[in-house]
């Protein structure tokens, strides 16, 4: 196997030696050192190499732009830093700058071990593996659940929000992504925090892989993670359907289940989320314009050849009297609904809360239909437990 070639730059308190010492090994080759970050222009930058290792007791301002600068010069060429101390946020800056892989080593273990020797020349040959554009992710893993409707105002956050609380509470791992570009409020109804939303993700250079993308999710206290809409419509633009498409098999491959909440239409993005996901779950209500746009979604999704077996059908406010029942529906759309969720003062009180009503009232019939719709997708169409052999610990009903 050819050694994968580097290029050093060095922040001004981080040990040569000691640096190339880490680096060693049959498959790493070093070419040079860049010693200082503050210099920006030196002609070794621009030798050829697969990567440039980027070490630095911290991502500090000069990191941050020596990084950004690189990868301007030369977008092809893998970026790997090394640091010592690198809060979250921080973490985020150096992606943004260009950086493809970030390896935090302690005190005790900077530069010390044959084992770090050994982990970083995975990390380099991953790196150029990833831009040379071998895969790092397939659509194997788990589902993909799209909250859809075609008509705003109807439940679909509250859906998703609650499909994934409930779901991570049967024992499963779930990423929920808000896609929802313009006005998302995933985050408003898990009280989550958008300090690192998608936007932040699509302005950061390189690849995308499971490590990178860890550091754009929110967690919820339920165990739900969280890849948060923009937090202004203008920056919708830079959220594309080819960056959607790049990070919904990587989600796949981290998660049992992933749920992509969805703003009304057919929209470019939402038709890359259906073209890559699993199910579908169309979310309705009992009013004439609500009824009529679900029906013409499921017509949609009929024409672009959608299984109907992978759809679910949830009716929201099924209680309401306004002179629509809930046998009317399966008349009015073709479809009867799979889950009934009732009318409750405590689910407006749960979503301004920020907490799913299935944690908020667990006991209350709200929580037991999304429950129920959680079951749904818990089990495969023949019954049996899904192919990750995982038994889940609740049922339908109250606890």
């Amino acid at each position: 196997m050819t050694p994968v070639s580097v290029i050093v730059a060095l922040d001004s308190t981080v040990d040569a030696a000691a640096v190339e010492a880490a680096l060693v090994g049959e498959h790493v080759q070093v070419l040079g050192f860049v010693h200082g970050l503050e210099d920006d222009a030196n002609p070794l930058q621009d030798s050829p190499s697969d990567v440039l290792v980027v070490a630095c007791t911290e991502p500090s301002e000069d990191a941050v732009a020596f990084i950004r600068g690189a990868c301007d010069r030369r977008p092809a060429r893998p970026v790997v830093v090394l640091t010592g101390a690198a809060e979250n946020g921080n973490v985020a800056r150096v992606f943004e700058a260009g950086a493809d892989d970030l390896v935090r080593l302690s005190e005790e273990d900077w530069w010390s071990s044959d084992e770090l020797s050994e982990h970083l020349s995975f990390v380099l040959e991953k790196a150029v593996a990833r831009r040379a554009g071998t895969p790092t992710a397939t659509t194997d893993g788990g589902r993909l659940i799209c909250v859809l409707g075609p008509k705003g105002g109807i439940g679909k956050t509250l859906t998703a929000s609650n499909l994934s609380a409930s779901l991570a509470e049967r024992g499963a791992t779930v990423t929920v992504v808000d896609v929802d570009l313009q006005f998302g409020d995933v985050g408003l109804a898990l009280g989550l925090r958008p300090d690192r939303t998608i936007y932040d993700l699509a302005r950061s250079a390189g690849s995308i892989d499971a490590e990178k993308l860890d550091a754009y999710l929110a967690t919820h206290g339920s165990g739900v993670r969280a890849l948060l809409a923009p937090t202004r419509p203008d920056q919708a633009g830079a959220v594309t359907p080819d960056l959607l498409a790049t990070v919904y098999p990587v989600l796949r491959s981290m998660n049992d289940y992933v749920i992509v909440d969805t703003p009304p239409g057919f929209t470019p993005e939402v038709i890359t989320s259906i073209d890559s996901s699993s199910d579908i779950c169309l979310v309705g209500m009992l009013d004439s314009l609500s009824l009529k746009n679900t029906k013409l979604g499921l017509e949609t999704l009929e024409l672009m050849g959608y299984a109907e077996e992978r759809m679910r059908l949830v009716l929201n406010r099924a209680d309401s009297r306004v002179g629509i029942t809930p046998a009317d529906v399966a008349e009015i759309v073709g479809r009867t609904p799979d889950v009934l969720v009732p009318s409750a003062r405590d689910i407006t009180r749960s979503v301004n809360e920020g907490i799913p009503i299935v944690q908020a009232q667990p006991r209350s019939e709200a929580a037991r239909a999304f429950r129920s719709l959680a079951a749904l997708y818990g089990r495969s169409d023949n019954g049996k437990v899904p192919s990750n052999g995982r038994r889940r610990p609740f049922g339908i009903g109250r606890r």
